[in-house]
């Protein structure tokens, strides 16, 4: 594993344990000597990360489209910084640049990168690992949640095995090492006229 792709929030969030997480994770990855993906801006838990893995010696790769460079502040220091035309290219090559993908905490933008990303590998077009952080129980409300899409046959066992959880950096890139992608055939049934 060269590379993660770090989705978080453009603001810091109102909990100290979000940007301990957030610099965990980016020293952890330097120290493994793994590049940072991540959506270039210079504020909140993405400049956290982005600062964090710098500072421990890691490389980092930024991915901003045009109109959000000023509006976020692009991070100045990162190693590699590519400005994008669209909020789709900038997904499309995190994707590419990335060999697994985890969420810290963050908004509806950060919601929507893990679930497109997490639907990509249950339908096959790519077979990296995904997973959350879940900092300060964060997540625990959407992980009661996907466990009742889970239970009500909306999500299958195998989709569900698929999303990786940890409270430290180190449970999820120690969990990804050995990552092998469950067999998850999309049923979809069509209706009977």
């Amino acid at each position: 594993m060269k590379s993660v792709c770090i989705y978080c929030g453009s603001s810091p969030g109102n909990h100290a344990d979000f940007a301990r997480a957030a610099k965990a994770m980016g020293r952890a990855l330097a120290e493994r000597g793994i590049t940072l993906v991540y959506g270039g801006g210079a504020v909140g838990l993405m400049g956290i990360v982005a600062d964090a893995c710098l500072e421990a010696g890691g490389r980092v790769t930024g991915i901003i489209p045009e109109f959000l460079a000023i509006k976020e502040v692009a991070h100045s220091g990162v190693t590699d910084m590519r400005i994008v035309a669209s909020m789709h290219e900038r997904k499309a090559m995190m994707e590419q640049l990335s060999d697994a993908f985890i969420a810290l905490p963050g908004g509806i933008g950060t919601m929507e990168e893990l679930f497109e990303i997490w639907t990509w590998a249950q339908l096959g077009q790519h077979r990296k690992p995904v997973g959350l952080m879940n900092a300060a129980g964060y997540f625990d409300g959407l992980l009661d949640f996907l466990d009742r899409m889970t239970a009500t046959g909306f999500v299958g066992q195998g989709t569900r095995s698929m999303l990786h959880v940890g409270d430290t950096p180190d449970a999820l890139l120690d969990a990804f090492a050995g990552y092998e992608p469950p067999v998850t055939g999309v049923h979809i049934k069509l209706r009977q006229t």
